[in-house]
């Protein structure tokens, strides 16, 4: 399976997209996921055109996207499609076969209602551009995030059709929304049409259990076991590693009521299955700058450690998707 890297795991750094290529290039790699437009020119049409050119100059292949699609006004709605659309010029002008989307960014931070009329809201929305995606000859890839759970977005493809739609699969947001990445991998496989690998520590917590985002291999996630199902589900995706570090741990409180309120349809065998997980975990005692400091700004003598950190935990997770999962093409030619 071909290697790449998400671009917004260094976003620190502010490459420019050239710099950011020849990182890939620098590391042996197959494929660049462009996640994070830092570069002043991401929306330039000039620059699309001078990335795909340069991409194919490399040898690589590239897939990049958008953001959120559900408002959370009805009034944003309009924004909302005209960004999407934005996006899927962006993506077919740079050579990218897919465009990334989301439904929303957190569970809590989708509009009042139930998680079935938020679906609905989607579909909508998506069979708005169908004629778009389907004349430039890409897909739409929903990116598993931390908003809907595996059977949830199963549901929601299965009401919009796959023919333009697929699935942006992520083994680091099934955590925050109690689902062991297996779940995640087993039932959205079959559909995916990009994958990325995050890791987490999960532990027990007198609230419940507390997740947090490590370098790969450093966690608790059997990665051997999911690349195996990955072969079998879906062999012909580029594989991205997407190490998001610098947080801090995050208690999800299972234990209290009023957790539930946001999960009243969550199945049982899916929480026990999760919860195997913070069995076997303890908090990561590796030394860890954090960068995200509840809403306080980052201070100024800490950006080179954050850099650093960053550029470091990248190649220790390629070392370990190349070396221990075997992915990667071009560094083993």
């Amino acid at each position: 399976m071909r290697l790449g890297y998400n671009t917004y795991c260094l976003r620190s750094l502010n490459l420019r997209d050239e710099q950011l290529l020849d990182f890939a290039v620098e590391h042996q790699l197959d494929a660049v996921f462009l996640q994070d437009l830092k570069d002043p020119r991401a929306m330039d049409p000039a620059h699309w055109a001078d990335l795909r050119a340069r991409t194919k100059e490399l040898g690589l292949h590239v897939e990049t996207g958008g953001g959120t699609v559900v408002p959370r006004e009805n009034e944003d709605r309009g924004q909302k499609l005209a960004s999407l659309r934005t996006h899927i010029r962006r993506a077919a002008a740079i050579g990218s076969p897919i465009v990334r989307c989301l439904v929303a960014s957190m569970r809590s931070t989708l509009p009042p209602g139930p998680v079935e009329q938020h679906i609905e809201t989607m579909v909508s929305m998506l069979r708005e551009v169908r004629s778009e995606v389907l004349d430039a000859g890409l897909k739409l890839a929903i990116e598993v995030h931390k908003d809907l759970q595996a059977w949830e977005f199963k549901m929601l493809l299965d009401e919009v059709g796959t023919d333009f739609v697929g699935i942006y699969l992520d083994t680091g947001n099934p955590v925050f929304v109690l689902e062991h990445p297996m779940t995640t991998v087993e039932t959205l496989g079959p559909y995916a049409l990009t994958f990325h690998l995050r890791d987490s520590v999960v532990y027990e917590h007198p609230r419940g259990v507390a997740v947090h985002w490590v370098p790969l291999g450093e966690g608790v996630v059997d990665f051997h076991e999911i690349i195996a199902k990955a072969r079998e589900l879906c062999p012909d995706v580029c594989v991205y590693a997407k190490p998001i570090t610098g947080r801090p741990a995050q208690v999800l409180p299972y234990l209290e009521q009023d957790f539930w309120k946001t999960f009243p349809k969550a199945r049982s065998r899916d929480l026990a299955r999760f919860l195997s997980l913070a069995k076997k975990g303890v908090p990561y005692d590796k030394p860890i700058v954090n960068e995200d400091l509840l809403g306080r700004k980052l201070p100024d003598y800490l950006i080179p450690a954050i850099q650093r950190q960053q550029r470091d935990h990248m190649e220790r997770s390629l070392r370990y998707a190349k070396e221990q999962l075997g992915l990667g093409v071009r560094w083993q030619a």
